[in-house]
């Protein structure tokens, strides 16, 4: 669970430093024999920084408790 604890804290604090990525896809439009016309289309995607402070808690939970054994 540590292992799991110490990801979700790595990965909290790159949420809170990059807020979003973009996503590009190439979509073909046409294809006329040689000649093929394509379009790129960016996507965006999004998140509150505040989501990475949650998984950041989340991590420090996970890597604090003690696992019970029994």
């Amino acid at each position: 669970m540590k292992t799991l604890g110490i990801i979700l804290i790595v990965l909290g604090i790159v949420m809170m430093i990059f807020t979003g990525f973009t996503i590009v896809r190439e979509k073909k439009v046409a294809d006329i024999g040689p000649i093929q016309i394509n379009k790129q289309e960016a996507t965006p995607v999004y998140w509150q920084p505040i989501v990475g402070g949650v998984i950041v808690v989340a991590g420090i939970v996970l890597v604090v408790i003690p696992k019970k054994n029994g």
